[in-house]
């Protein structure tokens, strides 16, 4: 991409805030900038919303809520249906503009911006099959009618790391429902969804329906919203940290929660696992995104009898993986979101071997303008190093052995996550006892990618809680009502 596209597209994206079908500014007129990671060059400045401001958006969100639940489903699934339209025709600006805030290679770009064009389709076809149901109770006294309602003005709070996808994933379903909504998106990567929002102003969206609020103060921007008790939900994904004291907050007005929050995904290969289907599956589970995703393989457990050779295969690999910007042809590295992502990167490798692993390629952070890590293989991690128990959330791929499968669960179960897992092995029986002894949200087997619009996504224990995607996905945006009506 020439630096004339660029600068092209980016006079294209919206500067203001998205309050009531109107772009505005900040209330106070600030603004901030957007950096790219792998300059650290100024990309664009849009403003930066404040606590009124959100209390503005959410006005705005409340004003739309009972025109938009009153919409005719297929009037909101053609919405929906138009919006994934659009996102198809602008899927290289979306796709640039991404690599361009975020530093995915563009590649990569490409196929979040398919991904999260999913669910704008899916969510179309679901808002037009929103069931209750009809009947007579038992004791024939009377006739029970069981429907379903739009939960009502949500907010949501979005990652830097998929700044296209989580937007759609969670924006679609509660617009399929009849809910509005305010977002705020991530103060380092939100030029994707101001974008997203234009898209679907221009597919004929009602004013208020999605507002977007941009801000550097996210906590008092939020704050103010999640007290207001005429929010009625809330959709949070990052951090189990920040997720706790979300969950806090909301249960002061009693919110419907949709926490997607940290993972620890084992990544377990067997001694009678397919090795080729293996490595393939670690490259993506392991570096999709630069290893900057929540369902990135995050320790991998492979039989000793495997372990060198699946070792050798990945360090081949690693060591010709092209570190480079997003936009460079032939690139599958860019950099990591900011400098404190290859400081805590550079910490664990350093912790992992102060105890006694071996680094088998990279290991080292990148002299650059930009953040750059580069991709790293390490062999023989102790239990006790800190790579196994937190997230690591960049390009590093650690490799610890076990002898036996019963090993291989208590290894695997041993975090106070669960959001997805890998299971690597040729044995059908082996695979089902996995499915059902791994504590874990998702599970891969025999593949390195779970992610699809049509399936729950969400995780068990301090992964979360709730789902997105697939029937499930529209469900956490709809109440549930019942109503007697006495037999004649």
């Amino acid at each position: 991409m020439s630096a004339a596209q660029e600068t092209e597209l980016l006079d294209r994206v919206p500067t203001g805030l998205f309050i009531a079908g109107e772009w505005v500014d900040a209330e106070d007129g600030k603004t901030f900038d957007v950096n790219d990671p792998a300059t650290g060059k100024v990309v664009h400045t849009i403003a930066d919303g404040s606590p009124a401001d959100g209390i503005r958006a959410l006005d705005a969100a409340v004003a739309a809520q009972d025109a938009w639940a009153a919409t005719a489903p297929r009037t909101r699934s053609d919405i929906l249906r138009r919006a994934w339209e659009l996102v198809q025709e602008h899927k290289e600006d979306l796709a640039l503009l991404m690599t361009l805030e975020m530093g995915k290679p563009l590649a990569e770009s490409r196929g979040e911006v398919a991904y999260g064009g999913e669910f704008l389709r899916w969510f179309s076809e679901e808002a037009v099959r929103i069931n209750g149901r009809y009947g007579l109770n038992p004791e024939g006294t009377g006739h029970m009618v069981v429907s379903q309602r739009p939960v009502g003005p949500s907010f949501f709070i979005t990652p830097w790391n998929f700044p296209l996808a989580m937007a759609t994933r969670k924006i679609a379903p509660a617009l399929a429902a009849g809910c509005t909504v305010v977002v705020k998106p991530a103060a380092l990567t939100p030029l994707s969804t101001l974008f997203f929002a234009k898209l679907l102003e221009e597919a004929g969206l009602p004013a208020g329906v999605v507002n977007v609020v941009s801000t550097t103060t996210s906590s008092k921007v939020s704050g103010p919203i999640i007290a207001d008790p005429r929010l009625r939900k809330l959709s949070f994904t990052g951090s189990t940290e920040v997720g706790r004291k979300l969950i806090a907050q909301a249960g002061e007005g009693v919110l419907r929660t949709s926490m997607e929050l940290g993972g620890n995904a084992p990544f377990v290969v067997f001694e009678d696992a397919d090795l080729d289907k293996a490595v393939d599956g670690a490259m993506i589970a392991k570096f999709r995104n630069i290893g900057q995703a929540c369902t990135a393989a995050n320790r991998f457990i492979v039989h000793e009898s495997v372990a060198a050779e699946f070792a050798d295969r990945v360090t081949e690999r690693v060591k010709a993986m092209k570190v480079g910007r997003g936009t460079e042809d032939g690139v599958t590295i860019g950099p990591l979101i900011d400098a404190d992502a290859v400081g805590k990167a550079g910490s664990l490798v350093q912790d992992a071997v102060a105890k006694g692993a071996t680094v088998r390629a990279g290991g080292s952070a990148i002299e650059s303008d930009g953040t750059f890590f580069e991709p790293t293989v390490i062999t023989d991690v102790p239990g006790s190093a800190d790579i196994l128990r937190e997230e690591i959330f960049g390009p590093v791929l650690a490799i610890a052995p076990f002898e036996d499968e019963d090993e291989a669960v208590r290894l695997a179960n041993d975090t106070e996550f669960g959001l997805v897992s890998y299971v690597f092995t040729e044995n059908l029986a082996r695979g089902q006892r996995m499915i059902d002894r791994i504590e874990t949200g998702m599970m891969g087997l025999n593949v390195g990618v779970v992610s699809n619009a049509a399936a729950p996504f969400g995780g068990v224990k301090q992964s979360g809680m709730g789902r997105e995607g697939g029937p499930e996905g529209i469900h956490e945006y709809l109440s549930t009502k019942y109503t007697l009506i006495p037999a004649e």
